[in-house]
């Protein structure tokens, strides 16, 4: 994996950090930033500067520069598209990448997995270039989670796969088995949110469990873009929702600056820990 990495940024932390272990090990990179979108991590790294309606200047900068792998990183809202602006690649494009963009997210990224590799372009995960990425299994803070938080993650991760299998999100919120929050294209933060301003009408009894946030991968979902990330502000939203804390399922989840973030669910009281996935149904 000598040639360049391309390295698409959305939102977050996850391709500055991609970026910046590039850099470390002195492998050649450049940050893919669609127009409007313009981190102030990313000054000072190589950049190729797109726009959503003109693919063909992309793959054209992309193979100018030596690109032969490319990574996704970090959440992006879909684009609100422009059809004046519509390249002769887009054009030719729209009669698959139009209906997809209106489906759920799988379906809207392996679609745009395929463009990419029909213009020889390999697609890396994340977590393949910083393996320290993904949720290694067991409790991972000073507090662990109690009888009643137990009972909600088995609900919260039953709730998740159902959700993941209509292709609609990665992340519930269950608390005394009701589920108070299910992520859409909002994303967590606002999921968590809407609960923070929501939870105390629905938990029945004070003593029981205060909640937990659980994330999981989409059943039968592509591993190597959209994997659920979790980071320090995740924690402090959980916080803020009056959650007891984060469940995520091992080696399917990101924890982005895993230091930072378990230290911030210690500071803040919370639990975090990585369940083994599910049996497959037999």
């Amino acid at each position: 994996m000598s040639a360049p990495l391309a390295i698409v940024s959305g939102d977050g932390d996850l391709p500055k950090l991609l970026a910046e272990d590039c850099r470390r090990q002195g492998r050649d990179y450049v940050v893919v930033l669609f127009a409007g979108f313009e981190p102030d991590w990313a000054q000072g790294h190589p950049q190729i500067k797109a726009t959503f309606e003109r693919p063909a200047a992309l793959f054209k900068a992309l193979k100018e520069a030596g690109c032969a792998h490319v990574a996704f990183a970090g959440s992006m809202q879909r684009p609100k598209l422009n059809p004046l602006k519509f390249d002769w690649k887009f054009l030719k494009l729209a009669p698959t990448l139009l209906p997809a963009l209106k489906s759920g997210d799988d379906v809207t990224l392996r679609t745009i997995n395929a463009i990419f590799e029909a213009e020889e372009l390999e697609i890396v995960a994340p977590h393949q270039l910083l393996e320290s990425l993904l949720a290694p299994e067991g409790v991972l803070t000073k507090a662990q989670p109690l009888p009643d938080d137990l009972a909600d993650m088995e609900r919260g991760f039953a709730i998740a796969r159902a959700l993941g299998e209509t292709d609609v999100g990665q992340g519930v919120v269950v608390a005394q088995g009701l589920c108070l929050g299910a992520e859409s294209i909002q994303g967590t933060d606002a999921m968590l949110g809407f609960v923070a301003q929501t939870a105390s009408e629905f938990k029945t009894d004070v003593k029981a469990g205060r909640g937990v946030l659980c994330k999981a991968p989409k059943p039968g979902q592509d591993w190597r873009v959209d994997l659920p990330a979790i980071g320090p502000q995740t924690l402090e939203n959980t916080a803020r929702a009056g959650l007891a804390g984060v469940a995520v399922q091992a080696g399917g989840v990101l924890i982005l600056d895993r230091d930072k973030t378990v230290a911030k669910a210690d500071e803040l009281g919370l639990f975090l820990i990585a369940s083994p996935a599910p049996a497959p149904k037999t």
